[in-house]
């Protein structure tokens, strides 16, 4: 099954462009868009016009991926898979607690919008495509915008302050007791929302420009993910992670202070080389023998707000593996649980007041010709029932500060919901 590929004419940012098929599914009645942009699958948008997806059954979550690879040219895209993981596949927890979003969710794209490195804009489809289709989609992106609808939202509910870091202390008395070395404490900020959360997602990703950001919406709500950070992508036996652990204020493109302060930070830095040995550790348990690298550690980068540790894990697994496998080994994301994995996720479960829905989970896309893409579900909206939740934390150690701890999640919160202001 070959990839049809058809160039487009059109300089409209991959946020336009997604403002235009959301209208044009209105005006059809068609399933909603989804898209992903920022750096997924070497180019800067993936744009599905319209798909439907739906829940999945949690026993299919992971099976659902297994799509057999299609030979392509290198760059293309075509259609695949899209939708999300949700954290409580495997939170001890879910089966006691109200979740308002399905465990997973995923639907099927035959055909996809695609904008390269170099700003080109293409038609992709999963083998043929009618004409007719091609020239509509090609007009909507050289469209004019469609009125914009603004969103009301109300006052923002914020977690109490108290609660998150009672949980601080427990999670280090945890650590003092020998049970876990390190885990990932998050609180929850609800915002009550009349609108459109495409909008919100548009609106983010344009701003911030954040680098692994994900929209996909059904009949059960919507996911507007303004990730920064990459779970996995694998392209054939190679398989790519960059955990993030580590965050400054960032109060400008010149604040050199608070990176230099992070790159020195004692506990930032044993933060990040724990969660990188549990992301070589989840991956070896699937790679080649010693074929687990770690090609970048420690990196200081720039992202909306904040600075951020970043280091990247390599592997080279068997080209046979199933994605199932390879998700199995490594869900859910080592930089939002803990070390050991398994305990940290009893922890968490003990300590959170709230169970986490898709966020610390994963959103992206399996394309049976570019391979999987999947973020970090962090810096995430999730929308349902007419309110916004933002799932907000930080990683705990031995000598976390809980005032401290609650200051981050404030300014990792802040970019986020100022996206709501008036």
């Amino acid at each position: 099954m070959p990839v049809l590929a058809h160039p487009i004419d059109g300089e409209a940012s991959a946020a336009q462009v997604l403002r235009r098929l959301a209208a044009r599914a209105r005006q059809r009645g068609l399933p909603p868009p989804a898209a992903f942009t920022g750096d997924w699958f070497g180019g800067s948008a993936v744009l599905a016009p319209s798909v439907r997806i739906a829940a999945t059954p949690p026993e299919r979550a992971f099976t659902t991926l297994d799509t057999p690879p299609i030979e392509a040219e290198p760059g293309q895209v075509g259609g695949g898979w899209i939708g999300y993981l949700g954290y409580g596949l495997t939170d001890p927890a879910r089966h006691t607690q109200s979740r308002r979003l399905p465990l997973a969710a995923w639907g099927w794209a035959d055909h996809v919008l695609r904008r390269d490195a170099h700003g080109q804009w293409w038609f992709e489809a999963l083998g043929a495509a009618e004409p007719r289709l091609v020239a509509e989609l090609a007009e909507v992106v050289a469209a004019s915008d469609p009125p914009q609808a603004a969103g009301q939202a109300g006052p923002v509910g914020r977690p109490d302050a108290d609660q998150h870091c009672k949980a601080v202390r427990g999670c280090v008395e945890e650590i003092a007791a020998g049970e876990i070395f390190q885990a990932n404490i998050c609180s929850r900020f609800a915002v009550p929302f009349r609108g459109d959360p495409l909008e919100v997602f548009a609106a983010g990703s344009a701003r911030f420009r954040p680098a692994r950001a994900a929209y996909v919406a059904g009949a059960w709500g919507a996911v507007a993910s303004l990730s920064p950070e990459l779970f996995l992508a694998r392209r054939g036996r190679v398989v790519h992670s960059s955990p993030i652990k580590g965050t400054l204020p960032r109060r400008g493109p010149q604040d050199d202070g608070n990176a230099e302060l992070l790159r020195s930070s004692t506990k930032d830095i044993a933060e990040n080389v724990m969660i990188v040995d549990m992301a070589r550790n989840d991956l070896g348990q699937v790679a080649e023998v010693g074929g687990v690298t770690v090609p970048r550690l420690l990196d200081v980068q720039p992202h909306p707000g904040v600075w951020h540790l970043v280091s990247d894990v390599r592997a080279e697994i068997p080209p046979d593996l199933p994605n199932s496998a390879l998700l199995a080994a490594a869900f859910p994301p080592a930089s939002v649980t803990g070390a050991p994995k398994a305990r940290a996720l009893e922890v968490i479960a003990e300590l959170e007041s709230q169970p986490r829905d898709v966020y610390c989970g994963a959103v992206g896309m399996v394309s049976p010709v570019a391979g999987l893409e999947l973020n970090v579900a962090i810096r995430t909206l999730e929308y349902a029932d007419g309110v916004l939740h933002l799932g907000v934390g930080g990683g705990i150690t031995a000598d976390s500060d809980p005032e401290r701890e609650w200051q981050e999640v404030l300014t990792k919160a802040a970019p986020v919901l100022s996206l709501l202001d008036g």
